[in-house]
């Protein structure tokens, strides 16, 4: 302790204890041999007896900090509210450093700076497994880039209704993993919601290489997913194909390209498992391929050609509700080349 970092301090009342007195007072009388020995024949004897030096409590100190020193203090106290405050109305620094990255080569706009922010701008959709927000994540003071956040929901809920099925062919290495999984514990719906996200990360980062019509996965972390954002600079979501009313000739166009990404993903041994309208993109003309948690092995899972199926005929019946004749989607040889290409047939 420095001098003058306390004022008004009286070291009197110590030194006058320590010689078994107290300030402006006599010294304390000491017991005598016949009053130890009453006292432990009669214990309520030592209540009466007069109080012993030792008895007294240990003194505290008085004295007040100086201006210098409570000024350093107040620093210290604003440094450390104020060290990793947020700019610009973040709502987290970004998340890139314990995250796994997407493949490479990455593209540019990605941003891989630590010192980046990530803002949340709202939901753009919401489901039983999972909502999607549109993240912002960019340096202070710069427009940043705009990103989709895929989240999972986890112990909260009581989903993935139909995932039993998907689940056929993964297994975890563990087998109270397996049982807390199949018997939808709290642990086991956690372990299944990080599995979800852990398979759409891997898929969506195997057929980005590929070059398959899917959004960029920029990083995983935990049961969240940040993937490149389909749509406008102001925020504005590319539409679903169940939203869009094409013309002849693009809905014909449209078909086409996605046979084609149906026939990429079977040459990979790989089903979509869910294909639909509502989980594909329509990004200026160019079809992209949303919502791969549940993306199936056709040749480890004993039901693949079913899925195969089933995603043929969901596809075709949107484009022939638009008004694509059979004569143009001839899906049974659709189904047959898929089913060669996989390998399984």
């Amino acid at each position: 302790m420095r001098q003058h970092d306390f004022e008004d301090f009286d070291l009197s009342d110590e030194r006058s204890i320590r010689r078994g007195t107290r300030t402006g007072g006599e010294a304390g009388p000491r017991p005598s041999r016949r009053t130890r020995l009453e006292d432990e024949e009669d214990p309520r004897a030592s209540r009466r007896r007069a109080a012993r030096f030792d008895d007294e409590p240990e003194p505290t100190r008085r004295g007040r900090l100086t201006e210098g020193e409570r000024v350093r203090l107040a620093k210290l106290r604003d440094d450390a509210y104020t060290e990793n405050a947020l700019p610009d109305g973040a709502d987290r620094w970004s998340t890139w450093d314990d995250a796994e990255h997407g493949p490479l080569p990455r593209p540019d706009w990605v941003v891989t700076e630590l010192a980046a922010v990530d803002t949340d701008l709202g939901v753009l959709k919401t489901g039983k497994e999972a909502d999607v927000h549109l993240l912002r994540r960019g340096l202070p003071g710069t427009p940043g880039t705009l990103l989709a956040a895929k989240r999972y929901r986890s112990d909260e809920h009581k989903l993935f209704h139909r995932d039993a099925g998907y689940l056929e062919g993964r297994r975890m290495r563990r087998s109270r993993e397996t049982r807390a999984m199949a018997q939808r514990t709290a642990f086991g719906r956690n372990l299944i919601a990080e599995q979800w996200a852990v398979a759409e990360f891997a898929a969506l980062s195997r057929l980005w290489t590929l070059g398959a019509p899917v959004p960029y996965p920029v990083q995983r972390n935990g049961t969240e997913l940040l993937l490149e954002f389909l749509g406008e600079d102001d925020g504005t979501a590319a539409p679903r194909l169940a939203q869009v009313r094409p013309e002849p000739d693009a809905l014909a166009d449209l078909w086409f390209q996605a046979t084609a990404a149906l026939e990429l993903l079977a040459s990979e041994g790989l089903a979509h498992g869910d294909l639909s309208a509502y989980n594909l993109l329509v990004h200026r003309g160019r079809l992209v391929v949303i919502d791969l948690p549940q993306v199936v092995d056709v040749i480890a899972n004993p039901g693949g050609v079913e899925f195969l199926a089933r995603d043929v005929r969901n596809l075709a019946g949107w484009f022939h509700g638009r008004g694509l004749g059979e004569h143009v989607t001839k899906t049974d040889e659709l189904l047959a080349e898929l089913v060669s290409a996989a390998g399984i047939g």
